[in-house]
């Protein structure tokens, strides 16, 4: 006799199927007693599905909820992770937000009336600050394109359109993919690009995969073993360890706990109650001093001295754009 949890499933699916069911023949079906299968729609209707009892000879039972899909079962913790989920789905850049919509609304008519109360009382909006530029979307059949050479190992080709402006326009490349991530909203694909034996990461609504996909390959191993530390380091300009390039400590006349509410990942030690240490990170030394500039108080740089000549650059800079700049 298969496990109760398999013997629900398929007493589901068989209910769905037919709308009237005699409880001998689903008996049989089932290869369990008619006393099993008043036992299982009990439980059924315990978590919540409308199984209604049929008078007559034979006996039987109807399900009452339910359209082209199986019924579903899902617990009280998977309903609300599920429907969250598919709220949040137009947030995630991969231009699937209506078939998200369509895909929660399709599955909450399978769900017990409990489930489906539950789901609609977490109405989620994804509010996300505008970008400095419009984000695109990637269409779903790429995505999967990418997803499923990722998990075949196999070879991709694909043709790679540059940025606007970019004098290299389209070039056709050869990756070994390994990671498809979002970041910021963009959906990028990691690789081993084998012409330029490199690690790279490419924008997936720029890449037009090219089929058929070329032979499987072992993988290689990430730099630093991990792909969020590798990403992270990458769109910090650093080698992939995910910490930044250039990083230095000042002290500033503020209170701690003003400081920290605009810095995401620096830390921050209150040395009295105005006035804290900072330690910050940065692509660049210019951008490092220019980031710590807009608290717009008294600095003192502790160091290193490449944050101390990034000052005096952009104090010369900002001098020489107001005018005040001696010789002008």
């Amino acid at each position: 006799m298969p496990k109760t949890s398999a013997r629900l499933l398929a007493l589901l699916s068989l209910l769905q199927v037919c709308r009237d069911w005699p409880g001998a023949l689903l008996a049989e079906r089932l290869d369990i007693s008619p006393r099993t299968v008043r036992r299982d729609v009990d439980r059924l209707r315990e978590l919540g599905y409308p199984i209604m009892a049929i008078k007559g000879p034979d006996g039987g039972y109807r399900l009452e909820a339910g359209t082209e899909l199986p019924p579903l079962l899902f617990d009280d913790e998977q309903a609300v992770a599920l429907a969250v989920a598919l709220q949040l789905a137009g947030a995630t850049g991969a231009g699937i937000g209506e078939a998200a919509a369509r895909a929660l609304n399709t599955v909450r008519q399978v769900m017990p009336a409990r489930l489906r109360h539950r789901i609609d009382t977490l109405p989620v909006t994804a509010v996300q600050p505008p970008p400095a530029r419009p984000v695109p979307q990637v269409g779903g059949g790429v995505l999967t394109a990418l997803s499923v050479a990722v998990h075949a190992r196999e070879v991709l080709r694909f043709t790679y359109e540059g940025a606007a402006g970019d004098a290299g326009g389209q070039t056709s490349r050869r990756v070994e993919p390994h990671h498809l991530v979002t970041w910021g909203g963009r959906w990028y694909l990691v690789a081993w690009d084998l012409d330029r034996a490199d690690w790279r990461t490419f924008r997936a609504d720029r890449i037009s995969p090219r089929t058929p996909a070329g032979p499987r390959f072992t993988p290689r191993e990430l730099p630093g073993g991990e792909v969020a530390a590798f990403v992270t380091g990458r769109f910090r300009g650093a080698d992939g360890s995910g910490d930044w390039p250039c990083v230095g400590e000042v002290i500033l006349d503020l209170p701690a706990a003003t400081v920290s509410g605009y810095t995401r990942d620096g830390a921050v030690e209150e040395l009295g109650p105005d006035r804290c240490r900072l330690v910050l990170g940065s692509w660049s030394w210019a951008g490092l001093a220019a980031a710590i500039g807009r608290f717009d108080t008294d600095i003192e740089v502790v160091g290193p001295a490449e944050l101390k000549a990034a000052f005096a650059r952009l104090a010369r800079r900002y001098a020489a754009a107001s005018g005040s700049w001696p010789g002008r």
